[in-house]
């Protein structure tokens, strides 16, 4: 609540002044009293106590600093678990990832809805409840699906999911349910439904989907490429821990929401979506950082052997000192 308070503050969102006194400014708190304080309790909670640091969780995916300045916004609609950042836009794309539980109050079953017309994504609205039952699932998620514009539709299959996709799919004849399908080494694929090897409804989550799904959506959140204006998601973002070689939220937190923006992270990745979006975000996220990782490269020398290369020696250089490449079996490429 505090921190809410605070970045409301901080963002006009209320009308408390945040007004902020740095430990240092005290007398008789320096160094040496931050090393004392440190020792006698524990770094973490030195941050919380007198750094106004909010998050209680370490080793999350989504790195503090960055969780603490993403800005969050109140939707402008809210009905029974649904809320709405923006309504469709009649010639926007857009895209619904969906996480299903059992509707026993434990978790949630959840939907998140972006837009995905250019890049950054945004988040644009979602449903999260732990009440509602697998039956009246798939008519929730129907009715957001044909408001956003007919959108694409990603949902977790591991468990129940597979009724759900079903049921989306067969009794309600929705067509654009995103399908999967194992390919190898590639491991799972987005699949168009039709050629070899049997497609499935939606996606499993596996630990290799996991994992890319995971490592993408940090590259995406981090360098602002997914905007996620809802607070129940920043507070996700801060009890998803590493737990052995995956993410997951801690005792007592939930990650429904966060498991969506991983779904998505993943689909971003791959070919389908390159190709209904025409945007590589992973071409975007190199073109943006391009200039950085050059200056952080060493400069690559020539080494100069007196030996001078000419049409003679080196078929892959014509007489103008120019390179070209032979294409094999061509009759004429001498």
């Amino acid at each position: 609540m505090f921190y809410k308070m605070w970045t409301d503050a901080e963002n006009g969102n209320n009308d408390f002044v945040p007004l902020e006194v740095h430990w240092s400014e005290v007398p008789g708190r320096d160094e040496d009293w931050k090393e004392q304080t440190i020792k006698n309790t524990s770094e973490q909670q030195f941050l919380q106590e007198f750094e106004c640091s909010f998050l209680g969780s370490v080793d999350t995916l989504i790195s503090p600093q960055k969780i603490q300045t993403i800005p969050h916004k109140d939707p402008i609609e809210r009905s029974a678990g649904f809320d709405v950042w923006e309504r469709p836009k009649k010639e926007n794309s857009y895209c619904i990832t969906v996480d299903v539980a059992r509707g026993a109050q434990n978790d949630y079953s959840a939907f998140v809805v972006f837009d995905i017309t250019t890049v950054p994504y945004k988040m644009v609205a979602k449903y999260r409840s732990n009440e509602i039952k697998p039956l009246i699932f798939p008519d929730i998620i129907y009715r957001a699906a044909k408001t956003y514009n007919d959108a694409q539709v990603l949902i977790e299959i591991n468990d129940i999911g597979g009724q759900i996709a079903d049921a989306l799919h067969h009794d309600m004849a929705y067509e654009n349910i995103i399908q999967s399908q194992v390919k190898g080494r590639l491991g799972q694929i987005v699949s168009s439904g039709f050629g070899d090897g049997q497609s499935d409804l939606g996606i499993r989550t596996t630990k290799s989907l996991k994992r890319i799904g995971c490592s993408t959506l940090k590259q995406l959140i981090e360098s602002d490429k997914i905007l996620v204006p809802d607070f129940d998601v920043v507070v996700e973002m801060s009890t998803f821990i590493q737990r052995g070689q995956s993410f997951e939220a801690e005792d007592g937190g939930t990650d429904d929401l966060m498991m969506c923006l991983v779904f998505f992270a993943w689909l971003t990745d791959q070919q389908y979506f390159k190709d209904l979006t025409d945007d590589d975000i992973r071409k975007q996220l190199f073109d943006s950082q391009k200039e950085i990782i050059e200056a952080d490269m060493a400069p690559f020398g020539f080494i100069d052997d007196g030996v001078h290369y000419g049409e003679d020696l080196n078929p892959f250089v014509d007489q103008d000192g120019d390179y070209w490449r032979p294409v094999k079996n061509y009759p004429d490429w001498n």
